[in-house]
């Protein structure tokens, strides 16, 4: 296991260790954590890529697309690389906290001039997701009638979000990805782009998926399920119509539990074991009404996302990964995989609980141009691959390395 410090959203900054002074929250939390309409831009640009027909069949207008771009397009558009967040990140992936950003960038060592994704080279799209809350429409933007979406926002799948972001390449000239990267719900998106890019035009040279499934498992979904009856129960999420409430009165104990649960499958047994063990939290005792280190971490944790992120995203992008499944009306997953043309690199993370090994094993057997599965290393379970850059950074330059030399633009 490497030491790297961690430097994303679900990193410990901020957090007392069980014999450090227990800090009070900084103020009540906000009744969402969206970024909203004249709230500052920080380093987002936006684009408006028009109405969308949606999968479940209702139809989607004005959607807009908030993304970061790092480095410069070649003249013939042969050097860029999407790169696509997980659940709870957004389109900062580099960069510092400050306005308009709630954290620094979540996958700062990987991109940037001389990194393994190096923007001297590369030109990087990262967009925020549909569906999220970080300036794409989702159920925090503004609906047709002028209130926010809120419950309302329908549901979409993953396809979904895939066809937007074809929409976004289009409109940014891109007409070719060196590679297109993400892990876990990005890597979902990364699967469908290998089949829906090139179907649109848009050819897709190669793809790294990482720590992700090609469909959703049954013991995901089971995971999933208290994290959704968690926020939906809360009585401040008030059916999803809560963004009019005043800090303190949004649904954040719901959506702070959800993210416990979360945290709990991101990490393992042996580093929470390891780490916090039954330890006492402060002066706090356990036998009377004090936490444990490890419920005070995760507290932490649960405070922090519902300060930066919203309830009804993590609702509807939740779904949307459950619904997730590449084989989908195309024959069943392996017939799926068959189809894809891009070199491929599959990395897992060997202790992620939530997206174990075996599920990107099956992805990898069904690529027709993937080595296996590259396997990471790791106490820290699925977010191993946002914190062992030492393992994946290297995996990442060798495989650009690679398909650059064997398929030229």
């Amino acid at each position: 296991m490497t030491t790297t410090t961690p430097r994303h959203p679900g990193s410990e900054t901020g957090w007392k260790s069980p014999r450090g002074a227990r800090r009070a929250p900084a103020g009540p939390v906000p009744a969402s954590g969206a970024w909203r309409e004249g709230d500052p831009a920080g380093a987002r640009r936006f684009l408006d890529v028009g109405t969308f027909d949606l999968e479940v069949g209702s139809r989607l207008p004005d959607v807009r697309v908030a993304y970061e771009t790092h480095g410069e397009l070649d003249a013939d558009g042969s050097n860029a690389v999407l790169v696509l967040h997980a659940l709870t990140g957004d389109a900062h992936v580099r960069g510092p906290a400050g306005p308009g950003h709630a954290t620094a960038g979540w996958w700062e060592p990987m991109i940037g001039p001389g990194a393994p994704i190096d923007t001297d080279r590369y030109f990087v799209v990262v967009p925020n997701v549909l569906g999220g809350c970080q300036g794409t429409t989702g159920p925090a933007s503004t609906a047709p009638d002028g209130r926010p979406w809120g419950a309302r926002f329908p549901r979409i799948t993953t396809r979904d979000q895939v066809a937007v972001e074809i929409e976004l390449a289009r409109l940014l000239g891109v007409r070719s990805w060196a590679t297109v990267i993400g892990g876990s719900m990005g890597g979902m998106r990364v699967l469908e782009w290998a089949l829906l890019g090139p179907e649109a035009g848009i050819d897709v040279r190669s793809i790294v998926s990482i720590a992700t499934s090609a469909q959703s498992s049954g013991d995901q979904i089971a995971w999933a399920h208290p994290q959704l009856g968690a926020i939906r129960s809360d009585p401040r999420w008030n059916g999803g119509d809560y963004y009019d409430a005043a800090p303190g009165e949004g649904p954040h104990a719901g959506l702070g539990i959800a993210r416990q649960i979360a945290h709990t499958t991101y990490r393992t047994a042996r580093e929470l074991d390891e780490r916090f063990g039954r330890l006492p939290q402060g002066g706090e005792d356990p036998q009377t009404d004090g936490r444990f280190a490890v419920q005070s971490y995760l507290d932490h944790h649960g405070d922090k996302l519902a300060r930066r992120f919203d309830a009804n995203s993590y609702l509807r992008l939740t779904e949307t990964m459950l619904t997730h499944d590449v084989g989908r009306d195309r024959g069943g997953v392996e017939a799926a995989l068959a189809q894809v043309e891009s070199q491929a690199l599959v990395v897992a993370v060997d202790s992620d609980r939530l997206f174990p090994p075996e599920l990107s094993d099956r992805i990898a057997a069904g690529l027709p141009h993937a080595a296996g599965t590259r396997l990471i290393t790791s106490d820290f379970g699925h977010d191993g691959f946002l914190l062992e850059f030492d393992q994946m950074g290297p995996l990442v330059r060798d495989f650009l390395a690679e398909v650059e030399r064997v398929s030229p633009a």
